[in-house]
């Protein structure tokens, strides 16, 4: 049996046929240089180029080389998933393809992660992109999910990062969910930090990406805050919306009673009335959909046995074999 590498480095591709060769030889003097053993799984994420037959070329004289070709293009987030899926090491580097990461850094962040972190981010410190269109908004959706996931790095779009498989093999991604992998790994108790990564500017072809994936970003961050905070209660947010819309109700409602009693206002004419009447049917809806969310985790996690906790590891002070949950005790 071949014995399983230490590191798996995962590529999502996408037309780069003109980047490829010189990435796979990048990749081999930096692996090589590294002196560990590792294996390279590019995803052709449906490429209408020669990208593919350029991979079949370069795999003939890289060992360790796998080439996972989609049927069509379903987007960065399903090739990362793709190759967290097929990957065998116990520690998994994603990069770019477009020769803009630099595949020198990745020793680097090894040697990072072997200072006792389950997460090295990268930081494209000196970021060779258009401002207008890349900075900025890059520099803004930066700060928004540092500060709603609590989980602050400076460049979470930078694809180039390390992970231990343990970390991220429970990871299910969507969307464009693939940036946010630090924040769902911190939330779980992993030890995340970043390290400063070249990064090149792009020479063939032309980027994939630009303004329009601004607004999916700030969805997705919705979704990964919703997930990573009221998964498993989600009663307490849709229920303190219900909360509040029948508190704004009874203001209303207050408002109408004291115009009515004391100046005679018609009630049927009233705005404040009909304003009482919707936010208490909003409280109504709200607490509603709270309880069938609640309804809705409790059936994910007990059908899957899925636990709503997460362990690190377990000592056992006499040496005996860790009880598992549901063992029934000898009477």
């Amino acid at each position: 049996m071949t014995d399983l590498p230490e590191v798996s480095i995962i590529v999502p591709l996408f037309n780069e046929q003109d980047n490829v060769t010189e990435l796979a030889d990048g990749l081999t003097q930096a692996m090589g240089d590294a002196g560990v053993s590792y294996e390279v799984i590019f995803i052709d994420d449906g490429s209408t180029d020669r990208t593919v037959d350029v991979l079949q070329e370069v795999q003939k004289c890289c060992s360790g080389t796998r080439i996972i070709q989609f049927r069509r293009n379903f987007g960065q987030t399903a090739a990362m998933a793709a190759g967290f899926d097929h990957a065998r090491g116990n520690v998994i580097v994603p990069m770019d393809g477009d020769l803009q990461n630099d595949p020198a850094d990745i020793p680097l962040l090894l040697n990072k992660l072997d200072e006792g972190y389950d997460v090295v981010s990268g930081w494209r410190r000196r970021r060779q992109d258009k401002v207008l269109t890349r900075k900025i908004p890059s520099w803004i959706a930066n700060y928004l999910i540092g500060k709603i996931t609590g989980v602050p790095l400076h460049d979470y779009g930078c694809t180039l990062k390390a992970y231990r498989k343990d970390v991220v093999e429970n990871i299910r991604l969507y969307g464009e969910m693939h940036r946010f992998i630090p924040a769902l790994a911190s939330w779980s108790g992993a030890k995340v930090t970043e390290l400063e990564v070249n990064h090149r500017p792009r020479i063939h072809g032309k980027t994939k990406y630009g303004l329009g994936r601004t607004a999916k970003v700030i969805l997705d961050l919705i979704t990964v805050k919703f997930l990573g905070t009221f998964s498993t209660k989600p009663l307490h947010v849709f229920g303190g919306i219900g909360l509040l819309s029948l508190l704004a109700s009874f203001i209303f409602g207050s408002g109408v009673s004291y115009q009515k009693l004391f100046s005679g206002v018609d009630v049927s004419g009233n705005p404040l009335f009909m304003l009482s009447v919707i936010f208490l049917v909003m409280s109504v809806q709200f607490l509603l959909m709270g309880l069938l969310a609640e309804m809705m985790a409790r059936t994910y996690h007990e059908s899957q046995n899925k636990p709503t906790y997460v362990i690190r590891q377990t000592f056992e002070s006499d040496g005996r074999k860790p009880a598992v949950a549901g063992d029934a005790e000898d009477g």
